[in-house]
């Protein structure tokens, strides 16, 4: 949706893990995703382990604060075919999102960018193939999973 050049700035003048009063406070990037998909949550679960800032807050595009966050960027809510990732108030989707988070957790994730070399509707286009086969290719899980208890201040919605 826009070029990644934010990721240029220093990570340190960011806070550190304290869960925001307002879910959509900048200083903190959101991830809403699938949460039924088994690629979705896997991707989720390895953003956790390599945030070792706690920075990143999460949302299931199932819930009602992911739901509303989808339709406020003119998402459809009838199939989750994209993580919508929010940086700095910048809406990310498609392969875009995944650059943008990698781009956000540093070197070497940073790398991802190389991605974007990629004409935009190439990397469209294999995003969505992967997408639409993603629980045929990954599986499907019957419920949104439940955090555990020592990340659930990171789950909104």
């Amino acid at each position: 949706m826009t070029d990644l050049s934010y990721s240029s700035r220093p990570h340190s003048s960011r806070p550190k893990s304290t869960c925001p009063a307002d879910p959509l406070d900048r200083s903190h990037p959101l991830i809403v995703f699938d949460g039924v998909c088994v690629l979705c949550s896997g991707f989720v679960r390895m953003v956790v382990r390599l945030d070792r800032q706690g920075r990143f807050r999460f949302a299931t595009a199932q819930s009602p604060f992911g739901e509303a966050l989808f339709r406020q960027h003119g998402l459809r809510t009838d199939s989750y075919e994209t993580n919508l990732v929010l940086i700095d108030g910048i809406a990310f989707t498609q392969l875009d999102s995944f650059v943008a988070v990698m781009a956000e957790l540093g070197w070497p994730w940073r790398a991802a960018k190389v991605l974007l070399l990629l004409p935009r509707p190439l990397r469209n286009w294999l995003y969505d193939r992967i997408a639409e086969n993603r629980y045929a290719l990954f599986g499907r899980k019957d419920s949104c999973g439940i955090p555990p208890a020592e990340l659930r201040e990171r789950f909104l919605g």
